[in-house]
């Protein structure tokens, strides 16, 4: 597998069932440190909601993913919202469903189908987008050998994550799975530049 599926911008949907909202939110997600900011945002926005119930999924290996009922019966918000994840075979992606309480209560199948089908809606607003997987690696060398570098990453459609110059230059880099060699392979005959993976 080469490549994998995700999203690159926010969406927003609604879904209303007796009374209750479901605001669902789509959120690319590339760390999860980062779901509790988002989380913390739209609590700020939606400060009389009841419920904020989320699952995302993150990486190629499909080992980090997580879901939330907050709440909610258990098995009854998280997981149908995770399942809309892995029905699109998509990663890197959270979404977040806020409910309104609308005063009657929809059971666990009533429930079970709103968190369903708004998160189905939230990804139905944005698109979803094919990308490379990237395997990472961390590369010194001389600052005056910058350009016979950023050629060969460039002419291989490597991803460049950052940056440092100093004395020496430091470039932490994605490269397409299935570009490795040919991109190690040139890399190491340039002199002088080392090529470390980094996690």
């Amino acid at each position: 597998m080469s490549f994998y599926s995700t999203i690159e911008q926010e969406g927003v949907a609604e879904f209303k069932d007796k009374g209750s909202k479901f605001l669902a939110y789509s959120f690319p997600l590339t760390d999860a440190k980062e779901f509790k900011q988002i989380l913390q945002k739209l609590k700020k926005e939606h400060p009389k909601a009841a419920h904020f119930c989320l699952a995302y999924r993150i990486g190629t290996d499909g080992n980090n993913f997580r879901s939330m009922d907050d709440g909610e019966p258990a098995g009854s918000a998280g997981k149908p919202i995770l399942g809309q994840i892995d029905s699109k075979e998509i990663t890197d992606v959270i979404i977040i469903v806020v409910r309104y309480f609308g005063g009657t209560l929809l059971g666990v199948p009533g429930l079970i189908n709103a968190y369903k089908t708004a998160a189905t809606m939230a990804l139905q607003v944005v698109p979803i987008v094919r990308k490379p997987i990237l395997r990472k690696y961390n590369l010194q060398f001389d600052y005056t050998q910058m350009n016979e570098v950023l050629v060969i990453l460039k002419q291989y459609l490597c991803n460049i994550i950052s940056q440092e110059n100093q004395l020496f230059t430091t470039i932490k880099v994605g490269i397409p799975v299935e570009r490795v060699d040919e991109v190690l392979y040139k890399l190491a005959n340039l002199r002088n530049v080392e090529v470390m993976t980094f996690i």
